[in-house]
């Protein structure tokens, strides 16, 4: 990414009306922001939806608007809050329900597993965060799949630095928990044997 498209930069430009700037933004995140807006529901046409709506109010408000310290944490706040209340709108029972419960993939897009073991590995993590509760399934894709560090992730979902390590820890310990499981011989904390 030359110097000219660094997000924050593209920011700046974007707030004075610049629209080349403005159709870059949207081009580096329309799918990262798409990929988030499936954590929370399976209906793309409401994530792009979604998505939409929240570049044409970034651009109708444009002049209002501050610089955040990371465009991308503030694109993926602004757009779980936008989607989740197009899903309160559509039901006053706003719940993930099973269907729509947090699809997390485990992404191994860049690199290729070469053996069995590595697969069998892949297929157990992503079985053992499928399990786990929506919000732990959401904060390990934020930490994980996306990299947010703890400030980030707690102002994307609306709690306490503390909240998301305690909600991390908790999401850890019930993987371990399924590994465990999975492998009767061993406790958590034990190498698999080998």
């Amino acid at each position: 990414m030359s110097p000219t498209e660094e997000p924050e930069l593209l920011w700046q430009l974007f707030q004075r009306g610049d629209w080349e700037a403005y159709t870059k933004l949207y081009n580096i995140n329309i799918n990262l922001l798409i990929n988030y807006g499936h954590k929370f529901t399976r209906d793309r046409s409401l994530i792009e939806d979604a998505v939409h709506d929240l570049f044409i109010k970034l651009w109708t408000n444009r002049a209002s608007l501050g610089t955040p310290l990371s465009v991308k944490n503030y694109l993926y706040k602004a757009l779980r809050s936008i989607l989740f209340r197009k899903l309160d709108h559509r039901s006053r029972f706003t719940q993930l329900v099973a269907g729509d419960a947090l699809a997390f993939e485990v992404s191994f897009d860049e690199v290729v597993i070469a053996s069995e073991e590595e697969q069998a590995l892949q297929a157990k993590i992503k079985f053992a965060v499928g399990t786990l509760p929506p919000r732990q399934q959401e904060i390990v894709f934020l930490r994980f799949y996306e990299g947010f560090s703890y400030p980030e992730i707690a102002d994307i979902m609306e709690i306490t630095v503390s909240s998301a390590y305690k909600l991390l820890y908790k999401a850890l310990h019930s993987i371990e928990s399924a590994f465990a499981a999975s492998n009767p011989g061993r406790g958590p904390g034990q190498p698999a044997a080998g």
